[in-house]
């Protein structure tokens, strides 16, 4: 028996569905190149660089130069996939990504690699935790955080055709594959709403909309029907999604992020203009300590058990006079 589910299902690392569909569509689109800061081997582009050199550029350990880059490359009619740590592309990059890339509406993809607290035994230096919060006020850039194979590499199909600035968030804590219809079709902006629920809304994204099954699972055991919604897309936000969470009267957000400006902030700003409703927004409220990953979510209750915890104290909230 696993914490988090009745059995332990097979777990699989995003990297290698971004690393598998990005080649896909290079196959297919001579324009698209990668631009690393020697990190080929932690975004698992090795097998990328061996089969087009040419169209692989690692500028070091110069993160903004690395966005200056691939700007002038969009500018030039690449397609340029730029990937490294998120901590690191968002945090020395920034000016860059809002300039260069943002404010330019260059065709710029910028993959946060490792984001969250993937890096976990390296602590604050290393954890990702404020990067939505960053780059969500930022016009024109879409964001995108994946909860799965499926959606990492849909993602990465989606954002080689979109015609603008993409940052797709890659996990590599291990995930299960979710369970979907086979008619399931992804679009950024789309939200996806994986079980039905009308007692309360656990809107997560990430690695998280796992746990928030599980969650679902738990309440269900006592008669409260939770409706899970996968919020990959941080900007642009399903806003209709929103608005029917909203009408059950309680959410809970989900998020390997800081508690202050990312998918919670998102949802509770909408919230606050359309019908307010309690909110419990679950993520890292301070700066994290250094530890293993599952040892911090253990400790911020990003678990099933945190999350169920979550969704009883918005329904009580509700339900007060």
């Amino acid at each position: 028996m696993s914490a988090e589910g009745a059995a332990s299902p097979r777990l699989f690392d995003c990297r290698d569905a971004f690393t598998g569909a990005l080649e896909a569509v290079a196959e297919q689109d001579a324009r698209i190149v990668i631009v690393v800061n020697d990190s080929v081997g932690s975004s698992k582009l090795s097998s990328f660089r061996k089969r087009w050199p040419e169209r692989t550029i690692n500028v070091g350990i110069a993160e903004q130069n690395m966005v200056g880059v691939s700007s002038g490359l969009a500018n030039g009619g690449k397609i340029p996939f730029v990937s490294a740590a998120s901590c690191f592309l968002t945090g020395r990059a920034l000016e860059q990504i809002k300039v260069d890339v943002a404010y330019s509406n260059a065709n710029v993809k910028l993959v946060g690699q490792s984001p969250g607290v993937g890096y976990g035994e390296l602590g604050p230096t290393h954890h990702s935790i404020e990067d939505f919060a960053w780059l969500r006020v930022l016009p024109n850039l879409a964001i995108v955080s994946p909860a799965d194979p499926w959606e990492t590499a849909e993602a990465v199909k989606a954002a080689a055709l979109r015609d603008g600035p993409v940052f797709l968030r890659v996990s590599r804590f291990g995930v299960p594959q979710l369970p979907r219809r086979a008619d399931a079709a992804f679009a950024i902006g789309k939200a996806e709403t994986l079980r039905e629920g009308a007692d309360v809304a656990i809107i997560a994204n990430g690695v998280m909309v796992a746990r928030a099954l599980a969650a679902a699972d738990a309440l269900g055991e006592k008669g409260v029907a939770a409706r899970v919604v996968n919020m990959a897309s941080i900007a642009p936000l399903d806003v209709e999604a929103i608005r029917a969470a909203a009408d059950l009267g309680a959410i809970v957000t989900v998020e390997e992020h800081s508690t202050r400006g990312g998918l919670g902030g998102a949802v509770a700003e909408f919230i606050a203009g359309y019908r307010p409703c309690p909110v419990r927004i679950v993520g890292f409220p301070e700066f994290m300590p250094t530890g293993g990953i599952e040892f911090l979510f253990e400790a911020y209750g990003l678990t099933a058990v945190g999350i169920a915890r979550a969704a009883d104290e918005a329904i009580a909230l509700r339900r007060k006079p």
